[in-house]
């Protein structure tokens, strides 16, 4: 066995947790699961896989419960899960040579959160801090949880030189749920989102969590709102949420119809253009805007582009688009060159077809 706990916190998981833990069974690793006040299946299951189960009193704070689990571990270094994500691929080998290398530093696992767009299902892939030995880091936040180092004065002074890449891919299909189950999972999170930024006070990282959750129910007025509080803030353009907070709040102004306000964004274009999501919401913009040589130019961008976080925005969706704007201008040619290049595409099939 290696020297690695996995901890997760569970509460009816029943359709996730076998799922989890046999993913988790070819790399030796205990496994540490906390439950919160299960009623189905969720204990029986995992007895399967462990039998380091324990309970923990639910009292609206993921910190708190994630933080128990670490307590529970048998072992320092901890990866933490939650029972709707799956090991996809781990590389032992490079894990441990890591966690030689960064013993007091954050493994940053890469998540790929699968969801349906527009009737598509899509893929969206962040780096998330989950791989840490739990003698320097501790869960903090009521909801939205996050790792930060247990040493106060290195907490102040933390930044993404305390991260590093770990050789661990997860995905989650935590948002294949229906709608009526992902809204009621919002309202959680906006009640206790709401309970922790009157206890903190301002806090762009709670805007932006609220700015995304009201986003998920489409309640865009309200997003913008959180947005617009959070981007008013002193922030890092390298840190991963604030880069997510300002495309998120460029789609929602495209949602709200607030085409011209979206062009403002220019004005933080040399910042955020790093990755492809950004130039690709840009080629939207442009688009929305009538601009059609400009919104072309970023969606060739785009495509060009090796960083990304939305499946597609580097190629399919960026060329599908592409097509679009030259079969509306009637250019059926160049239209039907940028609609092969997506693939099995459904849309951009569809169009071929017409074409």
């Amino acid at each position: 066995m290696y020297p690695i706990s996995v901890c997760i916190i569970a509460k009816n998981e029943e359709a996730h947790i076998e799922e989890c833990c046999k993913r988790l069974m070819p790399y030796g690793f205990e496994i540490v699961l906390v439950d919160t006040g299960s009623n189905d299946r969720t204990i029986e299951l995992a007895s399967k896989y462990t039998k380091s189960i324990y309970h923990f009193d639910w009292c609206n704070d993921f910190s708190a419960a994630k933080n128990f689990a670490f307590s529970k571990a048998s072992y320092d270094w901890i990866l933490s899960l939650d029972c709707d994500e799956y090991i996809e691929s781990l590389d032992l080998d490079a894990l441990q040579r890591c966690m030689q290398t960064y013993p007091r530093y954050a493994g940053r696992i890469l998540i790929r959160n699968r969801f349906t767009q527009n009737g598509q299902p899509t893929c969206e892939q962040v780096w998330v801090s989950r791989f840490v030995n739990r003698q320097f880091f501790h869960f903090e936040g009521a909801v939205h949880e996050q790792l930060v180092p247990a040493d106060h004065d290195v907490a102040l002074n933390a930044s993404i030189k305390h991260v590093y890449p770990a050789p661990i891919t997860v995905l989650h299909v935590g948002y294949d749920g229906t709608e009526e189950e992902m809204a009621q999972k919002s309202k959680r999170n906006i009640t206790l989102l709401e309970k922790e930024l009157d206890t903190q006070g301002p806090d762009p990282y709670l805007y932006f969590q609220l700015g995304q959750s009201y986003r998920r129910l489409h309640d865009y007025e309200t997003a913008c709102q959180y947005f617009d509080a959070g981007l008013a803030m002193d922030l890092d353009p390298a840190l991963d949420y604030v880069q997510t907070m300002v495309e998120s709040y460029g789609y929602t102004l495209l949602d709200l119809k607030r085409h011209q306000d979206a062009l403002n964004l220019l004005g933080v274009y040399e910042e955020f253009s790093k990755r492809a999501d950004f130039v690709f919401l840009m080629g939207l913009i442009y688009m929305n805007n009538g601009l059609f040589t400009e919104a072309v130019q970023e969606f060739q961008k785009a495509t060009m582009m090796e960083e990304f976080a939305v499946d597609g925005v580097n190629s399919y969706k960026a060329n599908y688009n592409i097509g679009v704007i030259y079969e509306c201008t009637g250019h059926s040619k160049e239209a039907r060159n940028a609609y092969l290049k997506c693939s099995d595409y459904k849309p951009a099939k569809m169009r071929l077809q017409a074409l």
